[in-house]
């Protein structure tokens, strides 16, 4: 599936109808017993929201989204972007009408949550084996025969699994996963591997349609030696795809895939496997090589910020789509003050927010020079100040780091037209599904 999607596209049309209230706690009390669409044909501003908040920028989205779909595009690249980001519908639809090939999961019920928005092509970048999950997806195949739905293993038990499991006459999709000693999930070396990919060949409700893995798990860094560990586990995939090309299963799927990459290193994975992309089937199967960066479509101002490629000279402009808005509490000595955000609203696990701008009492903002958040309580952060002073009652804006510890923590997060404005115009309302 490529472009528009009715289904989903009907999935968030309806979440327009959604009457607002307590539950959403980004949403203020003016908003209560409006729907989504009475609450934004209000015309409200950041301003009419309380803090702690969470926005996310509308035109930074729209510009990562485009910048993606196109450097993929140019390098013959297809982008399958992983859900688990956002768990948004409204992104999946944006994603996909920019010509996505269809939208990466993580897990059984994140499945099932692309179902009910109604996605049509899902690949699960996981194993599943529970007996359960795999007759409940079987049923989903039989009742909707445009279904895609694809999958890893790395074992000959997950194969084994997977076929008991199965009802007669069903079959899956599946990729046979390369790991790397110490990495992640993943068949540890080329050997394993081959062996793998002979029992879904002989399994009688698994089809072979393609290898997969997760360079990030073998780099941590940008670093020369940390680079060319990715470059050698990327020639290994590709030697794998070589060598089990024969056993692929292509009846339904149509095309192999070569699947991976991540949101840091997929510069990487555009030079060691774009060559493997094979749309005519001139050199052996029809082959798509299909990344599964999610991170690239909010991005941040933190973590992805240093380690995106294009950071390095090779990738798309990206730009932090994701602002935290809180409110100075208290100023109990010099040189510190507390913010009404912590840990339940913000992310942490890859850095801390960094202050940006304060709204000053006269309506005004300025900059925050030198001020850090040293740490975080549950909902209480730390702002240690450096040349600029705050006052208690003023607005803080805060970059974060790591999106996929961000809209996890909201349900329903305001969409601005532009964050660098000075009383933004909110535009949508993004609902999440975590």
């Amino acid at each position: 599936m490529r472009g528009d999607d009715p289904a989903l596209a009907d999935t968030v049309t309806r979440l327009a109808d959604e009457v607002l209230d307590w539950r959403f706690k980004a949403i203020p009390a003016i908003a209560d017993e409006y729907t989504v669409a009475e609450f934004l044909a209000t015309g409200p501003r950041l301003s009419d929201f309380g803090t702690p908040l969470l926005t996310l920028d509308s035109r930074a989205m729209a510009g990562n989204i485009a910048a993606m779909a196109q450097w993929c595009s140019t390098r013959g690249l297809q982008l399958a972007p992983h859900g688990k980001t956002t768990m948004a519908p409204a992104i999946y639809l944006a994603q996909l009408r920019s010509g996505a090939w269809g939208i990466t999961l993580a897990n059984e019920p994140q499945v099932r949550a692309g179902r009910a928005f109604g996605l049509q092509r899902i690949h699960l970048a996981n194993s599943m084996l529970r007996p359960a999950g795999l007759r409940w997806l079987a049923a989903q195949q039989v009742a909707d025969p445009k279904f895609r739905f694809s999958s890893w293993v790395d074992s000959l038990e997950a194969v084994h699994q997977m076929t008991e499991a199965l009802p007669p006459g069903s079959s899956v999709d599946v990729c046979v996963e390369l790991g790397a000693v110490g990495g992640r999930t993943g068949a540890r070396g080329l050997a394993a591997a081959q062996e793998v990919a002979q029992a879904v060949f002989e399994s009688a409700r698994l089809r072979l349609v393609g290898v997969c893995g997760y360079e990030g798990a073998v780099a941590f860094g940008t670093g020369a030696e940390q680079l060319a560990s990715v470059d050698v586990y990327l020639d290994e995939l590709a030697g794998l795809h070589a060598t089990v090309g024969r056993l692929y299963d292509l009846t339904t799927a149509g095309s192999a895939m070569v699947t991976v990459g991540g949101s840091a290193f997929f510069d990487r994975v555009a030079e060691r496997l774009g060559p493997l992309s094979d749309p005519t089937g001139s050199s052996g199967p029809v082959t798509e090589v299909v990344l599964r960066s999610g991170a690239y479509v909010v991005h941040d101002d933190g973590y992805y910020r240093g380690i995106t490629p294009g950071a390095r000279g090779d990738g798309p402009a990206l730009t932090s789509a994701m602002h935290a808005w809180a409110r100075v509490i208290s100023h109990p000595e010099a040189g510190l003050a507390l913010l009404d955000a912590g840990r339940r609203d913000l992310p942490f696990d890859q850095g801390l927010p960094e202050p940006q701008r304060r709204l000053r009492p006269d309506g005004t903002w300025t900059t925050l020079t030198g001020a850090t958040i040293s740490k975080l309580n549950d909902q209480h952060a730390y702002l240690e100040l450096g040349v600029d002073d705050v006052e208690v009652g003023d607005i803080v804006r805060l970059g974060l780091s790591h999106p996929c510890t961000a809209l996890d923590k909201w349900t329903l997060i305001p969409e601005v037209e532009d964050s660098d404005a000075d009383d933004p115009r909110v535009v949508a309302l993004v609902r999440t599904f975590f």
